[in-house]
Order: structure tokens, then C-alpha cells, then sequence
């Protein structure tokens, strides 16, 4: 059955389906027919959502909003030589928000319908407990800059369209070197449909896309086996499987692997790092990212809490959040709470001079939300949360900086981080890199753990490189139950001392 007579019989209001041509042009800023057509999509009106909001403030809520979601989801796999397994969902609902001072009430209806939607606000009006103060806004329809404009849709692309991307980059890691004895792909897309409307009068609407595409080699020599993965992930449509894609990402699987086979462990110990350009930024996300975010802070829970305005780093250094990286895999064209994504200066030139906000966090400070209010999906609250994390270029080669070190490592690929929110204390997996020695490269290092402290090692944060590189891997970050899709970046740095857990 037809991915749209599934969902029409499913009971799924799709009034809108035969408009998506227009919505996918109506979206764009300037044109007027955008967020009509996205109405039609869900099948409400704009006196719908205007008595829904009503209800929800009818306790003497402060604001609210509605938040709307259709999501498809598609992955495709391969294993053992063969394209093997598919796999689509489809999600839909309205979720509705009430902000009571620093409060949230919040309910969600897998539906769009008027009476359910209506019960929905009647419970996230709860979360307050007095007359009605405040009304519904009179409609003021929104439009943003489009960071992710697309050449061809998703929804136009078969499994029989993408299939032979996902054989290909399977046959090509093989052809790559004869020791590959297995390769496991994976590639997923997803459509994104958003309509959000709050008792502001901030009616918006979002097309959203996202691509993923993924190889796991493992190699035997010898009767050794190593393995290596490598990814890519953008705000793109199905324009994103392309040969030189396919390379890349067979090429760095590969190689990475191959790698492994000459990898030895580090002895153990306090040493200078050598952080790589590119993925090195989760640095940045575990270290201080997530305690620069302002519900950490506005709790003080944060190291950072009393640190707005201060020194915390070398004056050369800079720390932006940024959803406005045009196809990045974290980039936002609005946040989910209606704010225009933007470029946030969260450190610069050494001073601490803002945390990542929320509208929750921004009325609490005094200040304008940075376009930080996220959410996993239209089941949960916003709450502040990266997009792309990034430090910008010092004035330093790498070559420079590697040179300085006499006895360290540097780390060019990592997995999984940790942070501790109050202490600032954090750790993460570093899967492959190099012994620096006498100042130059020598033997790859793999399966290391790097743990230190946030303020700390920003602080000792030296050098910078002037070769900043964004990773678009496929980074998922975590935070109080939620997943959010984000991206990272830096240049090459020296800190001057963190503990590497090896032999």
C-alpha cells in the first residue's frame, strides 16, 4: 500500500496532502501560503488554535503554545553482502505547552483533532491554578531564513531508489582492501512536518529533513580482527546519496580500520592532548557545552553558574552554538519554540558572555532566547539544548602545535562522552589517534579514555589551530530522556593536561 493511502486509512488527518507542492514552496520565507497550507495539512483551522490556546490558558497560565509533528522515518541495512532489512514509521500529534513562572505543564494527544487537542490543554492548564489573565493573540504568521532547502524530497524516494547507494557503499569498502571480510551499512532518512502556534500569535511552520548514511568494516589479517565505522548525517534530501559520498565515507572506514592493525595503547597518565580538527569538538559538547546550557545554570547546578561575565579560557579562544550552518545536520531554521535560529557567542575572547536559552531561561535572565528551546518530539517539553558547537580559528598550524609536545597523545576519532553537570567533571572514548613524540607523530593509539574537567580544561586550552573543521557525523546527544540530533567542530588544540586511561 501507498505510504499516503496507508496513512489516510489509518485515520490520520492529511487534508493537506494533495498542497505539498505548494507547502514545499510556501515554506520559504517571503511567500505567504506556507503555514495555510501546513493548516490544511493537519487539518485545523486558525480558530482552532485559538480556542485551544484559550483553554490552555484558562487557569492563568503565562503562555502557551502547540506544537505539531508528522514525521516520516525510513532505514534500509545490509548485512552479509545484501541490502536485507527495511524499516518506516510514521508519527503524529499535537503537543501542548503551559509555562506558570518557571513551571511547565505539558500533554500531548497522537491526533489533531479539535476535541482532543482541547483535552490536551485542559491538562497542561493545571500546572496553574487561577483566573484566566492572559488571551490568545490575535494570529501573526512567521517566516524564517531556510537553512536545509532541498532538490529533491524524501517522499520521492523509493526503497528501490536508494537500495543500490546502500549496495554500493558496501561493495566498495570490499574493493577498497582485500583483508574487508564484512561490512554492515545502514542509511536512514526522515520528513519532518511542523506547525507551531503560541498565545503570542507566533504561528510558524517547518519542513524538515535529515539523512544518515553509515559503514561499520571489519578487517581480519593474520587472524586479527579490527573494526572501524564512519558516517555522514545532513539537513538534506535524497540528493545526499551520491558517489562522492560513497567514497568518502568507504575511504575513512577503511583506513581507519586498517589503521587499527598497528595500534598500541599509551601508558596511563596525566599528558598533553593534542585535540584533531573535526571531531575533537565533543571537547566542547561534553566539557562545557552541556554546562553552558541555561537550565544548568538558571538551577544553579552549573560549574558555570557564577561565572556570566568572567574569565574562563585563553583570550584567543571563542566558543560559538550556531543553528544556522547551512545543511548541518544540527541546524534549525527556528527552534522549537518559534525563535529564529541564530549564530551564539557563548565564550569570546576568553569571557564567558552567554548560556544557551530557552524562553523559560531567557525570562528568568531578562534576555532574548538564543533559539535553544528544543525537543525530541511533539511527546516532550522544550528545554535548552545545543545545535552546532564549535570553537573558532586561533592563529596556529597544526603542525605547530604537535611540535610543541615532547611526550603526549593526539586524538583524531571519538565515541561516547560523559559529563557531570555540577562537579564539570567528564570523560569520553577516544578511538583512534597517535603517540606524539619529540614532537612529532609516531605510532597510532586506539580504545583510550580521556577524562578531565570542563572549566579546567578549557582553561588549559593553550593553542589553537587556524584549521577548524565541522564533523558531520551522525551525533545524537542525550539529556534527561530526550535525543536531539546536534553537530560539533574544532580546530586542532593543545591542552596542556588531561588524564588518558591506557596501559
Amino acid at each position: 500500500m501507498k505510504r499516503r493511502d496507508f496513512i489516510k486509512t489509518s485515520g490520520i488527518a492529511l487534508a493537506g496532502a494533495a498542497l505539498l507542492p505548494d507547502f514545499l514552496q510556501g515554506c520559504t520565507p517571503g511567500t505567504p501560503t506556507g503555514t495555510a497550507a501546513m493548516l490544511a495539512h493537519f487539518g485545523v483551522s486558525e480558530n482552532d488554535l485559538k480556542k485551544v490556546i484559550s483553554v490552555a490558558l484558562e487557569k492563568g497560565g503565562d503562555y502557551a503554545d502547540l506544537f505539531f509533528e508528522h514525521t516520516f522515518y525510513n532505514s534500509l541495512s545490509l548485512q552479509d553482502g545484501a541490502v536485507n532489512r527495511a524499516y518506516s514509521n510514521i508519527d503524529y500529534g499535537v503537543g501542548v505547552r503551559v509555562v506558570k513562572g518557571d513551571q511547565t505543564g505539558y500533554a500531548y494527544v497522537e491526533s489533531s483533532s479539535p476535541d482532543e487537542m482541547l483535552k490536551a490543554a485542559r491538562t497542561a492548564a493545571r500546572i496553574a491554578d487561577g483566573p484566566a489573565t492572559m488571551a490568545a493573540a490575535n494570529v501573526s504568521e512567521q517566516t524564517f531564513t531556510n537553512y536545509y532547502p532541498l532538490e529533491r524530497s524524501w517522499e520521492e524516494a523509493s526503497v528501490q531508489d536508494k537500495a543500490p547507494f546502500v549496495q554500493q557503499l558496501n561493495d566498495r569498502c570490499l574493493a577498497l582492501d582485500n583483508r574487508v571480510v564484512k561490512v554492515r551499512v545502514s542509511q536512514s532518512d526522515t520528513t519532518s512536518y511542523i506547525l507551531l502556534y503560541n498565545s503570542e500569535g507566533t504561528l510558524c511552520c517547518d519542513y524538515q529533513p535529515m539523512a544518515t548514511l553509515n559503514a561499520y568494516c571489519i578487517m581480519e589479517d593474520n587472524g586479527k580482527k579490527e573494526n572501524y565505522q564512519a558516517g555522514r548525517s545532513f539537513r538534506r534530501g535524497a540528493e545526499f546519496l551520491a558517489d562522492d559520498m560513497i567514497e568518502t565515507i568507504a575511504r575513512q572506514a577503511v583506513e581507519g580500520a586498517k589503521r587499527m592493525f598497528t595500534a598500541v595503547k599509551p601508558k596511563g597518565g596525566e599528558l598533553p592532548v593534542v585535540m584533531a580538527a573535526g571531531g575533537s569538538g565533543i571537547l566542547l559538547h561534553e566539557a562545557i557545552g552541556h554546562a553552558f546550557e541555561a537550565d544548568f545554570n538558571r538551577k544553579n547546578i552549573s560549574i558555570f553558574s557564577d561565572l556570566l561575565g568572567k574569565k574562563v579560557c585563553d583570550e584567543h579562544i571563542n566558543v560559538v552554538d550556531d543553528g544556522t550552518v547551512a545543511g548541518n545536520r544540527g541546524a534549525i531554521n527556528f527552534d522549537d519554540e518559534g525563535t529564529a535560529s541564530q549564530k551564539t557567542y557563548i565564550v569570546t575572547n576568553g569571557i564567558l558572555t552567554s548560556y544557551l536559552h530557552d524562553r523559560i531561561s531567557a525570562r528568568h535572565y531578562g534576555l532574548a532566547s538564543t533559539g535553544n528551546g528544543r525537543r525530541e518530539s511533539f511527546r516532550f517539553a522544550p528545554m535548552p539544548r545545543m545545535r552546532c558547537t564549535y570553537m573558532e580559528n586561533g592563529n596556529r598550524t597544526e603542525e605547530e602545535i604537535i611540535a610543541a609536545v615532547k611526550n603526549g597523545v593526539y586524538a583524531d576519532n571519538f565515541t561516547n562522552g560523559q559529563v557531570q553537570i555540577g562537579a564539570g567533571d567528564f570523560t569520553f572514548f577516544v578511538k583512534s589517534g597517535y603517540l606524539i613524540e619529540n614532537g612529532k607523530l609516531t605510532r597510532p593509539i586506539k580504545d583510550i579514555n580521556i577524562i578531565g574537567n570542563g572549566p579546567r580544561a578549557l582553561a588549559d586550552i593553550t593553542m589553537v589551530g587556524n584549521n577548524l573543521q565541522i564533523d558531520n557525523g551522525t551525533w545524537t546527544c542525550g539529556k534527561n530522556g530526550q535525543s536531539m540530533p546536534v553537530t560539533q567542530g574544532l580546530p586542532s588544540v593543545l591542552v596542556k593536561k588531561l588524564t588518558v586511561g591506557g596501559e
